[in-house]
């Protein structure tokens, strides 16, 4: 079975490694550009000191997941992918180097400074010949906090679409899969320890090094090593931004949420454009939850991805919500036209409602069938939902006032894809989820009836931005043939698929495909 997983992601692997090595190696370069300069600066005009370290500091107490869901928004260096998640690595490297450099140039003893000019040396040369060489070993153990801190928070990069090795570890939350976690989590770290091995190794040689001369000229080959690795990693961003994104113009970007159903409707999406059109598709899965989706495909950073109508109504327009799926759907329609100038296109044929859920063996205990039966209970439980169900129109607040359920301690906030096992591992007792969920039977829950219809219509409709359509006019056309492809039973047995590990999203994706002649 192993050796099955490994052979599925053999290509994908080596792709994700290097995703993940070009945003640490170009994050690390610029921050070595930065910081090392920087910190010999504050040596030389010491009141900078203070304020350098304040900011560098702040910036460390700021949890890596809000660092790049703040970059979101943030205009020119903003956004999903690579750009915002280099930027936000960069800003995490800095501390280390900064403060090393400061500590490793202060501690140059005096005398050896007076002996250089007593010998006729200008401050450059003292600098380059003398400080340096004796603070490069300090320098380095900056550097390599900084390339560990950097190759472990570069997993969350893939939150925001910016690739590499997390993209395993979200998928593998996602799809309550442990070998796709561990298939980002084992290389990544042993990324580190190779990295940290490695400029280790290179400090004791620096220090065990007793000819100062021959140490000096050491120290500046290292320095020009890292001058040269600035060099590539800048030639990588002009590269990247000159050449790629030129190429960029024939790319289609697909994305999806972070949840089983989402990736498999986006993977949905893409092999359609592939197999019906000469275009590429890239694919930024797991990109959060429907709020980052939305943003991304309004600045055209995504093209298209699949929403549902009645959250688009209540969470993007922010409408109480209605029952009538008809109205819901002419609703957002024109209201995304309008105000986002974004294209709904017709339903892929299910409503993939909220859930909620409880144990099959509380169902049983207690025998309730519908969440007004279970509100009596609520107060001895404790409940979980997602982060967006908690604060959305249509979700928590009221669910609670509508069904009068008083849980004595505050729900706990959980990413969507550990909402059912933890609910399975009975860390809670109540959860919200989805309908359509393949984990449901695999995990025994009992989906509770909402007697009272408090849930707008949920219809999975793909949202694509206008201008894509314009300058590609042919994908409208294959969007438009996949409406009603996909019944509620065809989901729920995709996502089973799925969570069961009988298959890749791709693969699982591309026998539904060839069973529903899309593909020959």
């Amino acid at each position: 079975m192993t050796d099955f997983f490994l052979i599925s992601f053999s290509s994908e692997l080596p792709q994700r490694i290097g995703e993940h090595l070009i945003l640490v190696l170009i994050s690390m370069g610029i921050a070595i550009f930065i910081g090392i300069p920087l910190g010999i600066l504050i040596t030389r005009y010491p009141k900078l000191a203070n304020s350098i370290f304040f900011i560098v500091n702040a910036v460390q107490t700021v949890p890596s997941l809000a660092m790049f869901g703040f970059l979101i928004t943030v205009p020119v260096i903003g956004g999903i992918g690579k750009k915002p998640a280099i930027f936000a690595l960069i800003l995490y490297a800095l501390l280390p180097i900064i403060r090393n450099t400061y500590i490793g140039m202060i501690k140059v003893d005096k005398g050896v400074r007076e002996a250089g000019k007593a010998m006729g040396m200008t401050d450059q040369q003292i600098l380059l010949l003398i400080e340096i060489p004796l603070a490069v070993s300090m320098i380095l153990a900056g550097v390599r906090v900084s390339m560990v801190i950097c190759i472990g928070i570069a997993t969350i990069a893939a939150a925001i679409g910016g690739g590499g090795l997390g993209v395993f570890i979200f998928r593998g939350i996602s799809t309550l899969n442990n070998q796709l976690i561990l298939l980002g989590a084992i290389p990544a770290a042993l990324i580190a320890l190779v990295a940290d091995w490695g400029i280790s190794s290179l400090e004791k040689s620096l220090i065990q090094y007793e000819k100062p001369r021959s140490k000096s000229k050491k120290s500046i080959l290292i320095i020009w090593g890292i001058v040269v690795g600035i060099l590539l990693s800048l030639f990588g961003i002009i590269y990247k931004q000159l050449f790629l994104e030129s190429q960029g113009n024939e790319t289609i970007v697909i994305g999806s949420k972070n949840f089983t159903e989402s990736i498999i409707l986006g993977e949905f999406l893409a092999q359609n454009i592939e197999i019906k059109t000469n275009l590429h598709v890239e694919r930024k899965f797991n990109l959060g939850g429907t709020f980052i989706c939305h943003e991304a495909v309004k600045n055209r950073q995504i093209d298209g991805y699949v929403e549902y109508s009645g959250t688009a109504f209540t969470a993007i327009l922010n409408q109480r919500p209605i029952s009538n799926p008809k109205q819901v759907y002419q609703r957002v329609k024109a209201a995304y036209n309008e105000k986002f100038n974004l294209e709904v296109m017709p339903s892929l044929g299910f409503k993939n409602t909220y859930a909620i859920l409880i144990r099959q063996q509380d169902a049983e205990k207690y025998n309730v069938k519908t969440i007004s039966e279970v509100s009596k209970y609520t107060p001895q439980w404790q409940a979980g939902f997602g982060h967006e169900f908690l604060a959305r129109e249509d979700g928590y607040p009221g669910l609670a006032k509508t069904y009068n359920l008083n849980f004595n301690l505050p729900p706990n906030a959980v990413d969507l894809g550990l909402l059912y096992r933890i609910l399975a591992n009975k860390k809670v007792d109540l959860v919200a989820g989805n309908s359509t969920d393949g984990s449901i039977p695999i995990l025994k829950l009992t989906i509770l009836e909402d007697d009272k219809n408090y849930f707008p219509p949920y219809e999975a409709i793909p949202v694509f931005n206008k201008e894509t359509f314009q300058q590609y006019p042919q994908i409208r056309t294959v969007i438009q043939q996949l409406a009603g492809q996909i019944s509620t039973s065809a989901m729920q047995q995709l996502n089973y698929q799925v969570d069961d590990k009988q298959g890749t999203v791709a693969e699982v994706v591309h026998n539904f495909l060839i069973k529903k002649r899309l593909k020959p």
